[in-house]
């Protein structure tokens, strides 16, 4: 293969090479079940280009070794995290939190893409200093109890955001799987998409930085063109990171 950089130089064919490869894409799951939700994950980082590696408090992984991160959904959020109120009746993951709360303060030091999903969405905010609504449906009372992985809630998206230059749509339809949202929102990060009853969906950062997350799974989201375009902007990003 060494025949195809002849003459390039060393630096320039080693860069041609490392821009030929597949961008290492980082996603965190529990140790806990939630195999379907890192197939979909994983199909969907390589369609959009990239390689999945899976990444669980049992199988670390530091952020040096990726070109990109996805913060994937799972269990709820320790509460002691964001000074909440932690509910007897739920599953929480202090390893897991402990995990990705140290991966996102590498990776947003080294500047790498990293998308948020559902949980991964509100543990961006919380690293940003930001806090959670623990029930919302203690909170916005109107909102009816919703958990399917089809496409049933409406989202308005900001328009100028970096989410919807993506998505390419004001509105779309989206899947639930949440019960717990953002309340304060972060430094740095500004709302970007809500649905009908005011319930957070989406926040990022704003300027170059690529600091997106979704309250939604686009991963079980795989016919949808628009939702599929998150993973393909992530793995984008990090090409341009790496270049």
């Amino acid at each position: 293969m060494g025949w195809q950089y002849r003459g390039l130089g060393r630096e320039r064919a080693d860069l041609v090479i490392l821009m030929g490869r597949r961008p290492i894409v980082g996603v965190t799951a529990s140790v806990r079940g939630g195999r379907l939700m890192w197939q979909f994950n994983r199909l969907a980082i390589w369609r959009a280009g990239g390689r999945a590696k899976r990444i669980t408090s049992r199988r670390p992984m530091s952020a040096r070794a990726l070109d990109a991160l996805i913060i994937g959904g799972g269990d709820d959020i320790g509460a002691e995290l964001y000074r909440g109120e932690m509910a007897v009746d739920i599953r929480i993951d202090p390893a897991r939190d402990r995990l990705e709360l140290g991966m996102l303060k590498e990776a947003l030091r080294r500047g790498l893409p990293v998308l948020g999903i559902c949980r991964g969405a509100q543990m961006i905010n919380i690293a940003k200093g930001g806090s959670l609504h623990e029930d919302i449906y203690a909170v916005y009372e109107q909102a009816p109890r919703m958990r399917t992985v089809l496409p049933r809630k409406s989202v308005d998206i900001k328009l100028g955001s970096r989410l919807h230059k993506i998505l390419r749509l004001s509105k779309c339809r989206v899947n639930a799987l949440h019960h717990q949202s953002v309340d304060k929102v972060g430094r740095g990060l500004s709302i970007v998409a809500e649905d009908g009853h005011g319930i957070v969906q989406a926040v990022e950062a704003g300027g170059k930085t690529f600091l997106l997350g979704v309250q939604w799974h686009p991963e079980f989201l795989a016919l949808s063109q628009s939702q599929q375009r998150i993973f393909r902007a992530l793995v984008s990003a990090s090409r341009r990171k790496r270049s």
